[in-house]
């Protein structure tokens, strides 16, 4: 069920609020697009500036609009165990299939309290769980030997590895169990990490070319690395230039770019300055991306 490009979807606004019937659109896009699956409320998706209300309001409307057709993964971490729980429960009787969790930020836990976290909610809530590392938003690595002992529990069913640590990944698919996923979590990472056991991608860059990236995770999964390789090649200028500036200030200025959503960002977070504006656009025109704003 998890295997292939899954998209870390933006959450799009509207004076402040949020754009149900843009998320819709979203949705549907994606679908039709071949998106693998639907990720709501991950980083991309603003959850730290989201009220509890919001959270979950998101997380609803895109089950809601999914439908079943692809597996939706809701993000539901925080920097507090308590409060992650709140959230995986809901995610879980909204009807997620799995819950995205993130290592917790800013508290620093130590392997054990990183390995005690996912362990409590993992026996709080019965639903599947993928870890995700990204010590580069967190100031916390979850280290391989975690990583390996959390898969021996039975609904921890994989992580999203954005450490950027090609033998770290590497180690996780070599030692864990072996029904353990990694899936990538860094867009300009993923066919590296495909060719060495990686399942897929929880995709920035799938906002705005769902189709390449769950091409590029098909060719691999039928072993055309040649073919794999050149859409990594054609969209690697696209991978960087999504971060030009904090994730997701450049992706949502593609989508308005592309006429998906409006041109909202929350704050702290302000819109792509316009030297990156001008540099984006012609990244978004070289990759073939149509452009109406």
């Amino acid at each position: 069920m998890f295997e292939g490009a899954f998209v870390a979807i933006v959450t799009p606004f509207k004076n402040d609020k949020i754009d149900e019937e843009a998320l819709r659109k979203l949705v549907e896009f994606q679908i039709k697009e071949g998106t693998n699956g639907i990720v709501p409320c991950g980083t991309t998706g603003e959850s730290a500036t989201l009220t509890y209300e919001e959270h979950n309001k998101v997380i609803d409307i895109v089950i809601d609009q999914a439908k079943k057709r692809v597996p939706v993964i809701a993000g539901t971490g925080s920097n507090s165990t308590h409060e992650t729980i709140f959230f995986t429960k809901h995610a879980k009787e909204a009807g997620a299939d799995a819950a995205l969790i993130i290592t917790p930020y800013y508290n620093k836990p130590t392997q054990k309290g990183l390995y005690e976290h996912f362990k409590n909610i993992a026996e709080n809530v019965d639903i599947p769980i993928i870890a995700y590392n990204v010590p580069g938003r967190t100031a916390c690595n979850i280290l391989p030997d975690t990583v390996i002992e959390l898969s021996k529990i039975r609904n921890i069913v994989g992580i999203k590895e954005a450490s950027l640590s090609l033998d770290q990944a590497a180690q996780i698919i070599k030692e864990a169990h072996k029904d353990f996923i990694l899936l990538s979590g860094e867009d300009s990472l993923t066919f590296p990490l495909l060719c060495l056991g990686a399942k897929g991608v929880i995709s920035v860059a799938s906002n705005v070319v769902p189709r390449k990236m769950s091409e590029m995770c098909k060719y691999i999964k039928n072993k055309d690395y040649e073919k794999a390789r050149d859409i990594h090649y054609e969209l690697f200028d696209l991978f960087k230039a999504l971060f030009y500036e904090t994730n997701p200030i450049p992706v949502k200025k593609a989508m308005y770019l592309m006429g998906l959503i409006t041109d909202e960002i929350r704050l702290p977070l302000v819109s792509l300055s316009d030297e990156n504006t001008n540099k984006l656009k012609n990244v978004l025109i070289k990759t073939g991306i149509n452009i109406v704003n």
